[in-house]
């Protein structure tokens, strides 16, 4: 049952700290010490239960959610957001993105073909004026990873599209996880790496080494100090961080699985997977590995094996894959049409809530964030949207972004930028 709406709207608006380069200046809305309550006409939880509330209710302390449901009475403290007319929805995640290096366009080591030391935490620009369309189309975390160019091109850095703050405030997981290319980009011409054989090999000749090295470890007899250049890497095998795998083709998303799935057990996520890469789809369903598909959701000319036009995403869903999701690949795609990937795979023949899924819950569950964001959950960060609208829809207009419980982004306050 409908309560009284409030008929208070945003109020005690203070200026927050505007990063250099940001193309417009963005508001930051401090709930009250008692906290913040939000009450929208649609709510989506994107939730394992799949609810939805209409009209709902959210209530943040913390900068966490404490509540998430039908519209209650909350005490006179907190503050109140009424936007009847609007949807709510978790901000959404982009597992595959590139644009967290200002000036340095995409980190490479394109000499050595194993850079499991790389780091993509030194070239971060926590103030880089893409992520303000970022944020103003709902995208509130990404994963920033070195490039495809080395079979291990490094390890990537979680963070969120916050409108100020330092480091410390933006990122929220470092490492955030692996990224490793199987096929295409890293092929070399003068070494190994020339074939797919010996980029595999390559990367199986260092891993066996380290499996094997933990093998002794846990047996007592092995007393080498740590390998500051493995460590992560160490971290991967032992399935503490997950790894997404750069890879195209249904021979090099199949080989993504025997590889970092079925050999050495890892939470790996296949990224990619585009041109006749979903008749690969039953293998991945069959081995419980997700799929990160995109940016390319369509296959506009016939490959060798496929006679007709393919949209990957409904392929992919067809055959079960689990926790699949969508991606930018950004700058390739920009940031800001992450929602549309969902869109087109949803014109596609996708299901449309699925779709949803593939950008908000699915690649944070994939990805081992999915604790922290995601979805609108009690305990969870409160990374929320809203919109005019269903967030899949071209026409609906982003009008708020909250990151941390905390407005970072207003379209009535900084203008439309998307």
């Amino acid at each position: 049952m409908r309560t009284q709406r409030a008929l208070v709207g945003l109020v005690t608006l203070a200026a927050a700290f505007v990063a250099p380069g940001r193309a417009h200046a963005c508001r930051s809305v401090q709930g009250s010490e008692a906290g913040l309550a939000i009450r929208v006409g649609k709510l989506l939880t994107m939730d394992d239960a799949d609810r939805v509330f209409d009209p709902g209710m959210i209530l943040v302390e913390a900068g966490r959610i404490t509540y998430v449901g039908e519209p209650i009475e909350v005490p006179d403290s907190f503050r109140r957001i009424d936007e009847p007319r609007l949807w709510a929805f978790p901000g959404l995640v982009d597992l595959h993105t590139h644009i967290h290096a200002t000036g340095w366009f995409d980190l490479n080591d394109m000499v050595v073909p194993l850079s499991q030391d790389l780091r993509a935490t030194p070239a971060f620009e926590p103030h880089e004026p893409r992520l303000a369309y970022a944020l103003a189309a709902g995208v509130t975390s990404l994963f920033g990873i070195p490039g495809s160019g080395t079979s291990i091109g490094g390890f990537g850095l979680f963070y969120k599209s916050k409108s100020s703050g330092t480091f410390e405030d933006v990122v929220f997981k470092d490492p955030g996880g692996m990224k490793s290319a199987f096929n295409f980009n890293p092929q070399r011409s003068r070494d190994l790496g020339a074939s797919w054989a010996g980029l595999t090999w390559n990367v199986q000749h260092l891993c066996d080494a380290l499996v094997a090295r933990a093998d002794l470890d846990s047996t007592g007899n092995h007393a080498d100090p740590a390998d500051w250049e493995t460590e992560n890497l160490e971290r991967v095998l032992a399935g503490d961080l997950p790894v997404l795998v750069h890879c195209a083709s249904a021979e090099g998303v199949a080989g993504v699985v025997r590889m970092w799935r079925l050999r050495y057990d890892t939470a790996a996520v296949v990224s990619h997977g585009s041109w006749d890469g979903h008749l690969a789809a039953a293998f991945c369903a069959a081995t419980d590995t997700p799929v990160n598909h995109g940016p390319r959701v369509l296959n506009f000319t016939s490959m060798r094996r496929e006679g007709r036009v393919q949209g990957g995403a409904e392929a992919f869903l067809a055959a079960g894959v689990p926790n699949f999701s969508l991606n930018t690949d950004s700058p390739i795609v920009p940031e800001e049409e992450l929602f549309l990937q969902g869109s087109m795979s949803a014109r596609l023949g996708a299901d449309a809530y699925a779709m949803l899924q593939a950008l908000t819950s699915h690649p944070a569950d994939s990805f081992l964030v999915g604790d922290r964001i995601g979805s609108l959950e009690v305990g969870k960060d409160a990374d929320i949207v809203l919109s005019t609208g269903d967030p899949l829809d071209p026409r609906s207009r982003v009008e708020f972004v909250f990151i941390d419980g905390e407005v970072q982004y207003s379209a009535r306050d900084d203008g439309q930028l998307f």
